[in-house]
């Protein structure tokens, strides 16, 4: 089997990832619920990922780092902090459902900026036409389905004009591009670690300004008279036990990408999916989303004339190579570009993929498609 879906979760891991998660289990207790070793040791476990991710992720100290079960319970989180009935929200229009859904339920008043894949001069100029007067607004770092490396850190400076908080959802960039909490000035972002960063399903982060209003009441092992939830970061937004193995095996995810870097690890991808594109490119019935070396992330979308892009996939599937096909969970991406009828079908690189990998995959993709 050969795995081209990190975009969804990365499969191949480092071996440390396991081993941590292992240890945890066997010696690990609840943090926060004793005083006692195991129980000790789990705080000890938290507290060195917050203390990483705080370092890796620019934010104010480790106390600003939540733990999630994912990026949208993370964006749910952020959503509720600072959307109300009636707030003016702006988002891209290459947001995910996980950003666009908790909108939705909250307000009707949403404006979509930004509609042109790879064109980021007018997708700051959509952003700045539609912030004046906004309470809130939500941006993806990378566009899941195209890898669109949307400006982020210019549509930031843009929200601080205009004194508009901002979200920012960081799954697609976070282990692959800078993510600076300070330079974005950003009050929430929000990652999943079990993509680009290594970690395992059921982790996820939430970087934090400040508290708000939470999501979930629970205990939180701190302030147990109270009966509403503690007001100081993290546990105003950690209610319940935490994940501590998932969370001790994203820690050591997070170490492989410090060791291995970033630019590193970017280059990497982004060769990947320069040489699959000009090798697909000259096939005739096919449909690349390709912008060129370094405007877009180790993610590929393309169509072909011959096969939906779903009996491709399984097509694909049944010679052993693992890619996704569909809307991707993002209409709005697919509705911005054209696709919202056919979806794409996707190949999304890790820093694991070999170079015979990609050639097995271009090999069977032009025999499937001539």
């Amino acid at each position: 089997m050969i795995y081209f879906d990190t975009a969804a979760t990365s499969l191949y891991k480092p071996a440390s990832v396991a081993r941590a998660m292992t240890e945890a289990l066997r010696r690990c207790a609840s943090s926060g619920r004793g005083a006692y070793q195991s129980a000790m040791l789990a705080a000890e476990k938290l507290f060195e990922c917050r203390e990483l991710a705080a370092g890796m992720f620019k934010a104010s100290g480790p106390e600003n780092v939540v733990f999630t079960l994912n990026t949208t319970h993370a964006l749910n989180i952020a959503v509720n902090s600072l959307v109300k009935p009636g707030s003016r929200v702006v988002m891209s229009g290459f947001e995910h459902n996980s950003a666009a859904r908790p909108v939705y339920a909250r307000t009707e008043d949403h404006i979509i900026a930004g509609r042109k894949l790879f064109d980021a001069e007018d997708t700051l100029e959509s952003f700045e036409r539609a912030l004046k007067g906004a309470d809130c607004c939500i941006c993806t770092y990378v566009s899941n389905v195209f890898g669109y490396i949307l400006p982020i850190y210019e549509i930031a400076e843009l929200c601080r004009a205009y004194s508009v908080p901002l979200i920012v959802d960081a799954s697609q960039a976070a282990g692959l591009l800078p993510v600076d909490m300070q330079r974005l000035d950003a009050a929430f972002i929000a990652m999943p670690g079990h993509k680009s960063l290594m970690g395992p399903q059921g982790t996820g982060i939430l970087l934090c300004r400040e508290a708000s209003e939470p999501l979930m009441y629970g205990g939180s092992g701190s302030d147990s008279r109270s009966k509403t939830m503690p007001a100081l970061l993290p546990d105003a937004y950690e209610a319940g036990t935490h994940n501590v193995c998932g969370i001790a095996g994203l820690t050591e995810g997070l170490r492989f990408i410090q060791k291995t870097g970033i630019e590193r690890i970017f280059k990497h991808e982004t060769e990947l999916l320069t040489e699959l594109a000009d090798e697909l490119g000259a096939e005739e019935g096919i449909e690349l989303f390709y912008a060129g070396p370094g405007r877009q992330s180790g993610v590929l979308s393309l169509r072909c004339d011959k096969y939906d892009c779903e009996s491709l996939a399984a097509l694909l599937s049944a010679r052993g190579i693992c890619v996704r096909a569909g809307l991707h969970c993002a209409p709005l991406a697919h509705e911005s570009t054209g696709t919202a009828d056919t979806g794409t079908l996707r190949i999304s690189f890790s820093p694991f993929n070999s170079r015979e990998q990609l050639r097995q995959l271009g090999k069977i993709l032009k025999e499937l498609i001539s």
